[in-house]
């Protein structure tokens, strides 16, 4: 079985290495000179979306919201999957929320102004910086819980191949898995929001569950051929594998795509946040749960095994 010719996961983790470093760079310069784009979920705010017929230009529009609208803003427009209903949102982040009266004197001037637009009030959502923040800290709670239940879950599974090494291992796998669908949203100016909490929730359980099909390929190995060192056990293992976690995660992601396809063509922002991330966090997950944790989890057990 070793003489096979099997993958040398150590090798691929150095590469990962690179690759992820450079990711890191440039998620971190996008953040730090493009900022993050914050839901009013996230940031507070008001969000008030008008739907229209014909065609309405996204800076006529704009002008008119100006002569009421007193403070800074951004226009973002969409279409409907079927194509019938056509909107343009106006969105006011962090304390720009604005009242009712300003929110009914708009509506009235954008409706002087398309009268044969049929334009009206589509949906108003307006988010106080207080609640905002307190909707952030319940999403932050639930993502750090799920690492936890990880760890524990991992830990106690795997504990006769050394759970708390195979645990951490598989967590830092996640974290950057996690990462990259940050960085995506960065780069791509895509909103944080409820989307992106579901994207984080669905690439943890997707990439956790890849993890641990190396490691039970692993711990079944050990009893097979006993006398393979932990490297040699983790390259036969992957090598295994290798084949099976490619094709689900292209079968996966040829889904995604055909979302963000969809997305694109009819300009479903709601299915942009989601699929985009989700689309690079999956192809991540499947990298690191082969080449991030395993290796990672060899050189932990070499090290212990040499203080031993």
């Amino acid at each position: 079985m070793a003489d096979k010719k099997t993958i040398n996961s150590s090798k691929v983790l150095k590469i990962g290495i690179i690759i992820y470093a450079a990711v890191f760079i440039i998620g971190i310069l996008f953040t730090l000179f493009a900022g993050l784009k914050l839901d009013i979920n996230f940031s507070g705010g008001t969000r008030i979306t008008y739907s229209y017929t014909g065609k309405v230009e996204e800076k006529d529009f704009k002008k008119v919201a100006k002569s009421v609208i007193k403070k800074d803003f951004t226009v973002g427009s969409s279409t409907s999957l079927a194509g019938d209903v056509k909107t343009l949102t106006v969105n006011l982040a962090g304390r720009n929320t604005l009242d009712t009266k300003t929110q009914e004197s708009l509506t009235t001037k954008l409706e002087e102004k398309f009268t044969k637009n049929n334009i009206e009030l589509y949906d108003s959502n307006s988010v106080s910086p207080t609640v905002a923040g307190t909707f952030f800290i319940k999403s932050l709670v639930a993502v750090i819980l799920t690492a936890i239940f990880v760890i524990i879950y991992v830990g106690i599974r795997f504990r006769k191949i050394g759970g708390v090494s195979a645990a951490v291992t598989a967590l830092c796998a996640l974290v950057l898995d996690l990462f990259v669908s940050f960085f995506v949203c960065v780069i791509f100016r895509l909103q944080i929001d409820s989307n992106y909490m579901a994207v984080v929730l669905t690439i943890l359980g997707y990439s956790l569950n890849d993890t641990i099909v190396v490691y039970d390929r692993v711990r079944e190995n050990k009893k097979l051929f006993p006398q393979l060192d932990l490297s040699e056990n983790m390259n036969v293992s992957i090598s295994g594998i290798i084949k099976r976690n490619i094709v689900t995660t292209v079968t996966t992601v040829s889904a995604v795509a055909t979302i963000i396809l969809v997305s694109e063509l009819f300009g479903l922002t709601s299915l942009r946040t989601f699929a985009i991330p989700m689309a690079f966090g999956l192809v991540s997950g499947c990298f690191t749960s082969l080449f991030v944790a395993g290796p990672l989890w060899v050189i932990w057990q070499n090290r212990k095994n040499k203080k031993a």
